[in-house]
């Protein structure tokens, strides 16, 4: 069995024809596959319209019962069950999920030290039911995954949807040959943000390493590639990131940039 993990962000979600045209480059996919969503600019529109005002620290939402609330409907709701019918549209038989169906992604209550983040989960790796993934792999169906956690004490967690990418590849790349995909709107890691054509092919740890200490990439592009680097070293085959409009063509290793 091979496996490919994709995750898709919000400015692709947020965006009705781009969408469309990367879940039918996924459905097009042939072998068995994982789709992992966000959806955070969505939460926040709909949040303003309820009365539901963000809170962020350090560019991490606080998840209070109300915002709990929010992106459970939101993420597992609004937006997971329009890519399901979008998937289904296009010949690919999609399962919308979170992690606590099946409870198949548990997760720990994120601990408060300097802040508390409320109900934000970080998942148990080694308890990711992959027994279950597989099943549902085998049945033909495509796992379609919002960026919810769960834990039995404190119920749904609401959980970064890179890092749920990660856990997933990690947990699987035990049983299969497991890729990991990060879509985005940049053709990959750029040596200069301004060109677009900057694309650097690969990075390693040491790369990343240099990279950091010269300034080439920084704010989000950090944590990304951190996920990236530690899903390689836990046994995930290859971590690619790159434009969600060459999808294919990122897992096929021409384009985007190659995490080893």
């Amino acid at each position: 069995m091979k496996i490919t993990v994709v995750k898709i962000g919000g400015n692709v979600i947020d965006d009705a024809t781009a969408l469309r045209g990367f879940l039918r480059s996924f459905a097009a996919l042939p072998h068995h596959k994982i789709l992992v969503h966000g959806g955070g600019k969505i939460a926040t529109e709909i949040g303003y319209k309820l009365g539901i005002e963000p809170n962020y620290i350090n560019g991490r939402r606080i998840t209070d019962e109300a915002t709990r609330d929010l992106v459970t409907m939101v993420y597992a709701g609004a937006i997971n069950k329009n890519i399901v019918q979008l998937l289904q549209a296009a010949q690919c038989n999609a399962i919308g999920l979170t992690g606590a169906d099946g409870g198949v992604i548990p997760a720990a209550l994120r601990p408060v030290k300097e802040v508390d983040y409320g109900y934000v989960g970080d998942v148990v790796t080694d308890q990711i039911n992959v027994a279950l993934l597989r099943a549902l792999l085998q049945l033909g169906l495509t796992p379609v995954f919002a960026p919810l956690t769960f834990n039995k004490e404190s119920g749904i967690l609401n959980t970064n949807a890179d890092t749920i990418a990660r856990e997933l590849a990690i947990a699987l790349s035990a049983v299969a040959e497991t890729d990991l995909v990060y879509c985005f709107e940049k053709d990959g890691v750029l040596s200069d943000p301004s060109d677009a054509a900057s694309v650097i092919p690969i990075v390693t740890a040491p790369i990343f390493d240099t990279l950091k200490k010269e300034n080439i990439v920084g704010g989000g592009m950090i944590p990304k590639l951190e996920n990236a680097l530690s899903a390689v070293a836990a046994g995930v085959k290859k971590v690619t990131i790159g434009s969600s409009l060459h999808l294919q063509e990122l897992i096929d290793g021409k384009k985007g940039t190659t995490i080893l």
